[in-house]
């Protein structure tokens, strides 16, 4: 009976692996996924059309950034680094084809996808103070509410979060980025409102809208957008490679 053997595929000093370890090894040290992510975007952007003379600015752009100029310079990088004259080429090009990849995937969809998502995107500015014990919430929030002192005193005072620092001034924030329960309060506030104490965890904290700042579709949040929708299908991408589907 013949003894099959996985044929060695690397070996780094004395350690000889196979295929099956080095992809284990991969997962071990949390690179098995990104390598995944790697390989499906470059499947993706191999039909994505450019240039010679594009390829060979975008490559004097990344000699610059790798600060290897001259010849040796860059003969020591690809040494280093193990590849080929024409590999670089790829990987100086990627970033570029990948944004073209993006604008032609999804640039017709980002408009319906911004107003699908603006409350999320949306931003505030609120004030918050917490505090373990419900009795001094209260307290603290009828003090504010009724004028006896600024929310401002009072977060500094008896906040027992970070936010004392402030004097319990937050933001700029998206409001997809809150505590669920917090997004919803806040989402549903007008400027100046005051909460009465709710509970978050182990934390009772009283809150109050400072202002609203609407989401806008600029050229910031469409890149946002489009860096999004990309990620979402990278994952659906990966997520099948990784319960054995063929791509």
């Amino acid at each position: 009976m013949d003894v099959v053997t996985e044929t060695a595929v690397l070996q780094v000093g004395e350690r000889v692996f196979t295929a099956a370890e080095l992809i284990q090894t991969l997962a071990e040290h949390q690179l098995f996924i990104p390598l995944i992510q790697g390989i499906v975007t470059e499947q993706a952007l191999r039909e994505i059309p450019c240039t010679p003379e594009e390829e060979a600015q975008w490559l004097q752009e990344f000699w610059q950034q790798q600060q290897a100029l001259t010849p040796q310079q860059q003969q020591a990088w690809l040494t280093r680094h193990g590849l080929t004259p024409e590999q670089v080429v790829r990987v100086a090009s990627r970033p570029h084809r990948l944004e073209r990849f993006k604008q032609a995937t999804w640039g017709d969809e980002v408009e319906s996808y911004f107003l699908k998502r603006k409350s999320h995107l949306d931003r505030i500015v609120y004030s918050l103070l917490r505090t373990r014990e419900f009795g001094m919430a209260q307290e603290l929030y009828f003090r504010i509410s009724e004028g006896e002192q600024p929310f401002a005193e009072v977060a500094k005072q008896f906040s027992q979060g970070t936010e004392a620092n402030t004097g319990g001034l937050i933001g700029p924030v998206p409001l997809g980025k809150l505590h669920p329960s917090l997004s919803r309060l806040l989402s549903v506030s007008q400027p100046g409102q005051v909460w009465p104490p709710v509970q978050l965890g182990n934390w009772w904290v009283v809150v109050r809208l400072e202002q609203l700042l609407p989401a806008q579709l600029d050229d910031a949040t469409r890149q946002h957008l489009l860096d999004e929708l990309f990620q979402n299908w990278l994952d659906t991408q990966v997520s099948q490679v990784c319960s054995g589907q063929v791509l």
